[in-house]
């Protein structure tokens, strides 16, 4: 979410050259409907937005996200403002808006493997005792990230 339509299409631009699938909505009130029908990945919400900042949305619109949607507030503001921002409000992170292109991918996919690798793992291989035989493990998810980018 983002109220500037040029670091919206910036930001799209930018990760979607690094594999990520970027969905983006132009409008606050747009993003509830965004996470029911895209079950997103990785949220990020600016947070200097008048009437409506991205850190308050996110208390709205967080029942509508999966369990490992992550929330993460974009900003320019003060790095140490935006840390408090981040514990008062629940957001899972944060990003400087400085970064921009492949740092922001990288760390958008860190930020991804890290929720993934912190999600319980399916049970590995095991032997079934009546058979004596291999019995295979699911399928592990996509670790691919699809970020929603919402501007207002």
């Amino acid at each position: 979410m983002d109220d500037d339509p040029l670091v919206l299409e910036l930001v799209e631009r930018s990760i979607s050259r690094y594999g990520f699938d970027v969905v983006t909505t132009r409008a606050a009130l747009g993003v509830a409907n965004l996470l029911r029908t895209e079950q997103p990945d990785i949220v990020l919400l600016d947070v200097n937005i008048p009437a409506l900042s991205g850190d308050r949305i996110l208390g709205v619109v967080r029942q509508f996200a999966g369990p490992d949607t992550l929330f993460i507030l974009y900003s320019s503001m003060d790095e140490s403002k935006l840390r408090e921002l981040v514990r008062a409000s629940g957001a899972d992170g944060y990003i400087p808006k400085g970064v921009t292109g492949p740092e922001l991918a990288l760390k958008l996919s860190g930020l991804h493997h890290k929720r993934m690798a912190n999600r319980p793992t399916p049970p590995a291989a095991r032997v079934d005792p009546v058979l004596q035989r291999d019995v295979p493990a699911p399928q592990s998810q996509s670790t691919t990230a699809q970020v929603s980018v919402a501007s207002r």
